[in-house]
């Protein structure tokens, strides 16, 4: 009696080393070999008959037949999955491993609070952090889930608030506008020094954005310095090197303290808050379903 080949044999192997771009940190993800990966996908493209994969020695990358069957089959991938998860946590704790992509200013607000506490209520269930500011296409880079503030997040998507709204804030250190002034008119801008943030998907400038008798102004303001992180406009604002445009949210602390003071507050706009996001098909995933209700116990700013 003959066996009937099994036809998603090395499709496993093809898709960890689309998404993570090599040989190498495939095997790591599946915990296996890079050679056993390497053989994996090489019986695959024998199958098929053609190669999946341009190998060089810097790089790896898909073939027009490796992207053709990638588009096709990582949202079956994503579905087999998800209905996995969802059988075996009938009648059990969720399980399975929750990968989320997170901006840095989510660190602090959402997952040093959810995370722990996720993990206790379900231990089972393991958690991998992205922090990143550009935009990520979840299902391409396998995401469950993304947290992003809200007028960036797709219309597709299922949105689910965390924060709330954000005010945007023009700050500095008290050492700043004790040297330069403090701006009354985002006019007065010009005069000033900016900490710029950079895009790190488009590579564009973030244009500063102000309101003005119900209209939208934006302006580019000069400035030595250019980050493409969170963060470091908040650190840099803190030692005194000027202006950054920020997210309330993100310089609570810093501003509670009198380590960084407002300016033009009477020209900034107010923008949804933080939301976690996920395509219709995975709001059934247990883990996420897990995470989305911890979330909400926690949080006291999602409303």
């Amino acid at each position: 009696m003959s066996i009937t080949r099994d036809p998603f044999s090395g499709l496993a192997a093809f898709l960890a080393v689309a998404d993570a771009g090599g040989f190498t940190p495939a095997s790591a993800r599946l915990g296996v070999s890079p050679a056993a990966v390497s053989q994996a996908v090489k019986a695959l493209e024998g199958r098929l008959g053609t190669p999946l994969f341009v190998r060089t020695t810097r790089r790896v990358g898909l073939t027009e037949a490796g992207a053709a069957l990638l588009s096709r089959v990582r949202p079956a991938a994503a579905d087999i999955a998800g209905a996995i998860e969802a059988a075996g946590a009938m009648g059990d704790e969720p399980s399975g491993l929750l990968r989320l992509t997170v901006p840095r200013m989510a660190v602090p607000l959402v997952i040093d609070p959810v995370v722990p506490a996720l993990r206790r209520a379900h231990p089972r269930i393991a958690v991998e952090v992205a922090v990143e500011d550009a935009t990520v296409d979840l299902l391409g880079r396998g995401f469950d889930a993304g947290i992003r503030i809200g007028e960036y997040v797709e219309r597709d998507m299922v949105g689910i608030r965390l924060t709330r709204d954000i005010v945007w804030s023009l700050v500095a250190a008290p050492s700043y506008l004790a040297a330069h002034g403090r701006p009354l008119t985002p006019e007065d801008l010009t005069r000033h020094e900016s900490i710029r943030y950079r895009f790190p998907a488009s590579g564009a400038l973030y244009r500063w954005e102000f309101e003005r008798n119900g209209r939208s102004v934006s302006v580019d303001p000069p400035g030595a310095i250019i980050v493409n992180d969170g963060a470091l406009l908040v650190s840099f604002a803190k030692a005194g090197l000027g202006l950054s445009y920020v997210a309330d949210i993100a310089v609570e602390p810093e501003l509670a303290a009198g380590l960084l003071e407002r300016v033009l507050e009477p020209f900034l706009p107010t923008t949804p808050g933080l939301f976690l996001y996920f395509p219709q098909r995975a709001q059934s995933q247990p883990k996420l379903r897990a995470f989305i209700d911890v979330a909400r116990k926690l949080l006291p700013l999602r409303a």
